[in-house]
């Protein structure tokens, strides 16, 4: 689809409220001004620009491709990549101390580790900078006739206001309040999942001159089966560190005390205690609990014209793939292509929208769960490893036909969807040439010793013992 303004019959007379001014709800504002929308922008929180604290998960974010083409379709592509710290790579960290990198792709690949409070700031004043948007801000969506083109809110001072919209941008999360009103008028699919394990956010400050206490060009991973720990660097030499597990683990730490936490660390992070320090480390954890992670798939996201949800009110995901924040701001790209598509007819717009979109969205809240199991477990994995530069290998004898997984959810805008597809077809691919080239060299035996030119023991020493060994023509 192409990604302009298309000209002709825009219907940029009609007025619309983007509920929610998180991320997604920004950008969605952003986009739709610049087509020449007047937008009205409701948001539950305070100004966060004003906060010196601001609520919820600061889980850091992983900007790549999808969402750096968002934020270029609103100017501010170049604003949020100059103060992001590239990450080219995974650095491992082994329980012995030692780490060792695993590239994301190729050489001048790399995500981008990015503040989403500065993004959410950022993308709030571009918005605020347009005279076609006006945020209200303290407003908390309280109920909506979708008929009428009617929503209610109540402000700070708790007093209800009516406010009227030709049509309703639901962008406001994963408890999406938009949601929940739409899925009373509308016949919606819902399935909301929590998985068994939740994340605890630790700090690891910088040194005393104000350096990274490690280095700062890759994510880190400290891998463990059943549990992990990340961390990504900082604007000022911090790094955001976060621990996942399963909820039975947290509670039996934080019953043992602060004796039970450094036990922990020290058995399961070693390296990581004197980075973090232990009594920062102590503290925080005493004083935190892990928090929950849910995964959200519905359909259809539209109701006739007048309604569509966006982001994680559609499809939150677990953050495992660093896609949930760039799957959402994909989300306003491709809203913005179907209108130039359709000349910003909403009638088709939106039911268009929930088909092209849904797939891919439900596609990348699996992919979000899979990683998970190979952030924490099979990068401990031999053979995991040996895929890895077997795909690569294969990527770079043809590079148009074998992308590796990665690659094609990171650094392309494939859509997600058809990324599963590809990847079933080239492990088909990959897992039978690696089934016959383990065939070879017993094939070549059988050939041999069939010909006498081998004799049994010496066949069975191959093995490392005779007994039991029984070859095919026996």
């Amino acid at each position: 689809m192409a990604n302009g303004y298309a000209g002709g019959d825009c219907r940029t007379n009609k007025r619309v409220a983007v509920v929610g001014g998180g991320l997604v709800g920004a950008l969605q504002a952003c986009s739709l001004a610049k087509r020449g929308f007047s937008v009205d922008l409701y948001e539950a929180r305070d100004d966060i620009r004003l906060l010196e604290h601001v609520p919820g998960r600061s889980i850091n974010l992983a900007l790549s491709v999808r969402g750096r083409a968002a934020l270029r379709m609103v100017d501010v592509e170049e604003e949020v990549v100059s103060t992001g710290i590239k990450m080219p790579s995974r650095l491992i960290h082994d329980l012995d101390g030692s780490t060792k990198a695993l590239p994301y792709g190729t050489s001048d690949q790399y995500i981008l580790s990015v503040d989403r409070r500065k993004l959410n700031e950022s993308l709030l004043t571009t918005a605020e900078a347009n005279p076609k948007v006006k945020i209200h801000f303290s407003h908390k969506l309280k109920k909506i006739h979708l008929e009428k083109g009617e929503a209610v809110f109540q402000d700070a001072s708790n007093n209800e206001v009516v406010v009227s919209a030709d049509v309703f941008f639901g962008c406001d999360g994963a408890y999406s309040a938009m949601r929940s009103q739409m899925m009373r008028t509308n016949h919606m699919n819902f399935n909301q999942t929590y998985i068994p394990h939740g994340y605890m956010e630790l700090n690891m400050p910088p040194t005393e001159d104000g350096k990274h206490r490690m280095p700062t060009n890759h994510l880190h991973i400290w891998p463990r089966d059943e549990f992990m720990m990340i961390a990504l660097p900082n604007q000022g030499g911090s790094f955001t560190v976060t621990l996942f597990m399963p909820f039975h683990n947290f509670d039996e730490v934080h019953a043992g005390g602060e004796k039970a936490v450094l036990e922990f660390f020290n058995t399961y992070f070693p390296d990581s205690v004197p980075l973090l320090g232990e009594e920062g480390l102590v503290d925080t954890f005493m004083k935190s609990k892990g928090l929950p992670m849910v995964s959200v798939k519905c359909n259809p996201y539209h109701y006739k014209d007048k309604a569509v949800i966006m982001g994680d009110a559609a499809h939150a995901m677990v953050p495992f793939y660093g896609q949930g924040m760039n799957c959402g701001l994909e989300d306003c790209v491709v809203m913005s292509e179907l209108m130039d598509m359709y000349n910003n007819d909403f009638s088709k717009v939106l039911p268009a929208y929930t088909v092209h979109r849904n797939p891919d969205a439900e596609a990348m809240c699996d992919l979000a769960v899979y990683n998970y199991t190979e952030m924490r477990h099979l990068v401990n994995s031999r053979y995991f490893l040996f895929r890895k530069k077997v795909d690569n290998l294969l990527h770079w004898l043809m590079p148009n036909s074998y992308v590796p997984l990665y690659t094609m959810v990171t650094f392309s805008r494939r859509r997600y969807h058809e990324v599963i597809k590809k990847k079933r077809r080239q492990d088909k691919f990959v897992d039978g040439g690696l089934a016959v080239l383990a065939a070879m060299p017993l094939v070549a035996i059988a050939i041999a010793a069939r010909h006498h030119m081998l004799d049994y023991t010496k066949i069975a020493s191959l093995f490392g013992s005779i007994e039991g060994l029984r070859l095919p023509w026996e």
